[in-house]
């Protein structure tokens, strides 16, 4: 799916701003068909942003259920006769679309854009779009939910209360992203596929346009970025030389702008020329071994909650390269396009995860202490994922194939995949990443060191590079940081004899910005520090760890419960960006990184 942008023969309308809300708290809303007139009763709130946090009202914070936002809309007279397109970026986690009463569309899923076309449908004057969104989450969701949530003692829910969140972060909710409508010609550019194949000096950039009509002619024009055209072509499918071509390295970033023209449509695609490969036990891009220095994510600001926040983005990404970081996962979700666009541009290195977060039973995520254990990938009491994982795939890659930032696909965090039924639940999905993929680009997991051995994580079968979660020091040996040591080490010995490359997708304390203590205890600044020394320490004895992503950048919310001290405080920053020891520590530690051929 396109970007939505202004070119010559597409015109862009953003519907962000205050929309009028309602909470469904009865679940009378479609029974009394609220989308058909105005909501009586409203409130205000802002899109794109979660609900959640916006109202001084803790029911409307914890809620699951159906929530109505609404506007009016309307077009000018100038795009009559064009292609007419309502677009979401995220809705969370389900919605359905109306204007003027009619159902349009519907969608599950949470992260991932959708759209609705509405050629015809806008009477002249001021349309009524009315937006449901439910964002429940149960054994069919991506994130998962469960009877009693991730950190129940009885693991059993009350009596028509929904389920709670399987997952370690808080399930904010609403229209999260931007909502646009669009205008093409009727006969348009549906889709565009680019890869490279670097030689020498030169590349060669290989397109796939896919085009609603059937055009007379499709012209393709390769510029770079003072507008030079360097390269062009015709035809629906083909390929150009760029002469003496300019790679997209990471921290330093070049982007061409792909210009197809296809009838009486334009669109301008930017587009890196690099190359990804997994040789041995390295990750290498443009040919030499590259070394993952950074984090995993959430989008998470206040009061934004995930509502797309590009100051913040920008940001982030500041503070990544002020530490001499190069890298991100989008744990446990896919983030905004804006970031992924953001990141092609400053050369940021992005591992791209779906939203299969919590499909894991046997601990619930990680730290489960129900009594009642679910068994995951049965086909009658377990997940009912599949069919909507399979979904997720194929929406992450038709949307982010092209960006160069994205280097590898993370098809799940930490699943159950010590289950001997995990294989047949896995292996399709990962056969379908790679069959979508044109660039081919690896895919892995982020697997847990709950539930089995790593003899038997499916990981060893499946994933082109290993990456693990592990918290030496803090959930295994928490405080113990020699024994801790003894163990991470007796791991490492098994994946170093695997051949694979090994990237640490997730290891952290939780810290308590301004707690200090001379003897460097648990949840003080000085342990963290300690914790990440230990570890790091024994990830540079070992060839095949071909990365490091701390978990977290920042602290970030979670729901209620006894580990968790007003969210999760892992970050090396606090939720609102300011510093902790541990931050300054990795500054000095990433600096002395290089990027590429870094000598163990």
């Amino acid at each position: 799916m396109l970007y939505p942008i202004m070119t010559s023969s597409r015109f862009v309308s953003d519907l962000s701003g205050i929309w009028k809300f309602k909470c469904d708290w009865d679940g009378k809303g479609f029974d009394e068909k609220w989308q058909d007139s105005l909501l009586s009763e409203s409130e205000t709130m802002p899109v794109p942003a979660s609900f959640n946090e916006l109202k001084s009202d803790p029911k409307l914070r914890e809620f699951q259920g159906w929530v109505f936002y609404q506007r009016n809309v309307t077009l000018p007279s100038f795009v009559g006769g064009q292609r007419v397109m309502l677009r979401f970026d995220a809705v969370t986690h389900a919605a359905k679309v109306f204007l003027n009463g009619e159902l349009l569309c519907e969608h599950k899923g949470g992260f991932l854009p959708f759209e609705c076309e509405i050629t015809g449908k806008l009477k002249e004057g001021e349309n009524l779009l009315t937006v449901a969104v439910n964002n429940r989450i149960d054994f069919t969701t991506l994130p998962v939910g469960r009877p009693g949530g991730m950190f129940s003692r009885d693991g059993e829910a009350k009596k028509d209360e929904p389920f709670e969140c399987n997952f370690d972060f808080f399930n904010y909710s609403g229209i999260n992203r931007a909502v646009r409508i669009y205008t093409t010609p009727l006969e348009y550019i549906k889709d565009i596929t680019l890869t490279n194949k670097i030689t020498g000096s030169d590349a060669e950039i290989f397109w796939e346009v896919e085009f609603s009509g059937k055009a007379d002619s499709c012209q393709v024009e390769i510029l770079d970025e003072d507008g030079k055209i360097v390269a062009s072509g015709n035809g629906l499918k083909g390929s150009a030389i760029v002469k003496g071509v300019k790679l997209w390295q990471p921290l330093a970033a070049y982007l061409y702008t792909v210009r197809v023209k296809c009838g009486d449509d334009v669109y301008d695609e930017e587009f890196g020329v690099r190359s990804v490969e997994v040789k041995g036990n390295k990750f290498l891009i443009n040919g030499r071994p590259f070394y993952f220095k950074g984090y995993g994510k959430h989008e998470d600001t206040f009061p934004n909650g995930r509502g797309t926040n590009l100051a913040m983005n920008t940001k982030d990404i500041s503070l990544m390269k002020w530490q001499g970081a190069n890298s991100f996962r989008t744990s446990h979700y896919p983030y905004s396009e804006e970031m992924m666009r953001q990141c092609d541009r400053e050369g940021i290195v992005v591992i791209d995860e779906t939203t299969a977060v919590g499909l894991n039973f046997q601990f619930g995520g990680g730290a489960n202490f129900g009594v009642k254990k679910f068994p995951t990938f049965d086909p009658k009491e377990g997940l009912q994922t599949f069919e909507h994982h399979k979904d997720v795939i194929r929406d992450l890659i038709s949307r982010d194939k092209n960006h160069a930032c994205v280097v590898m696909w993370s098809i799940a965090n930490e699943p159950d995949s010590y289950d001997p039924a995990a294989y047949d639940y896995f292996a399709p999905l990962y056969e379908l990443a790679r069959s979508l993929d044109k660039q081919k680009r690896p895919c892995t997991m982020a697997s847990v060191a709950v539930g089995g051995k790593p003899k038997d994580d499916i990981s060893l079968k499946l994933s082109d590079v290993i990456c693990l979660n592990r918290y030496y020091g803090w959930y295994i040996d928490g405080g113990k940081l020699a024994s801790a040591e003894k163990k991470l080490r007796a791991e490492l010995d098994f994946w170093a004899g695997t051949g694979k490359p090994v990237v640490f997708t997730e290891y952290g304390a939780d810290t308590v910005s301004g707690m200090h203590d001379v003897n460097a205890t648990m949840w003080s600044e000085e342990y963290q520090v300690e914790y990440y020394k230990m570890n790091n320490k024994v990830f540079d004895s070992y060839e095949c760890v071909t990365g490091e992503q701390v978990w977290n950048f920042a602290d970030f919310a979670t729901s209620q419960n006894i580990v968790r001290v007003q969210g999760n405080k892992k970050g090396l920053f606090t939720r609102d960006r300011q510093p902790k020891m541990a931050a300054y520590y990795f500054k000095e530690r990433w600096h002395q990184i290089p990027d590429f051929d870094y000598e163990k």
